[in-house]
């Protein structure tokens, strides 16, 4: 997506992210990237608005995935469904 939407959708709304209750950490298998490197693109939200990034993921369950990405040199972390991340094609 264009950067500059991409900066209009998140000045504009809060970033979404699952809710402990949906992630389950306390009952699932954790897994953490000491050095995220695995490039993906995630559906996330901004409010009620959608949007893909391209991210870094971090941390899994079976469920979800943790990712990172950076809007206009400001860094965003959250949670999302694992079918709402796609690996990246190396350029």
């Amino acid at each position: 997506m264009n950067d500059r939407v991409l900066q209009t959708v998140a000045r504009g709304a809060n970033l979404q992210t699952l809710t402990p209750l949906e992630l389950r950490l306390d009952e699932k298998p954790l897994t953490i990237d000491p050095r995220p490197r695995r490039r993906v693109k995630a559906w996330v939200r901004f409010g009620d608005t959608p949007v893909q990034v391209d991210a870094v993921a971090a941390r899994w369950t079976a469920d979800a995935v943790g990712i990172v990405f950076t809007i206009d040199g400001h860094e965003h972390r959250c949670w999302v469904w694992s079918s709402a991340v796609e690996e990246r094609a190396e350029r």
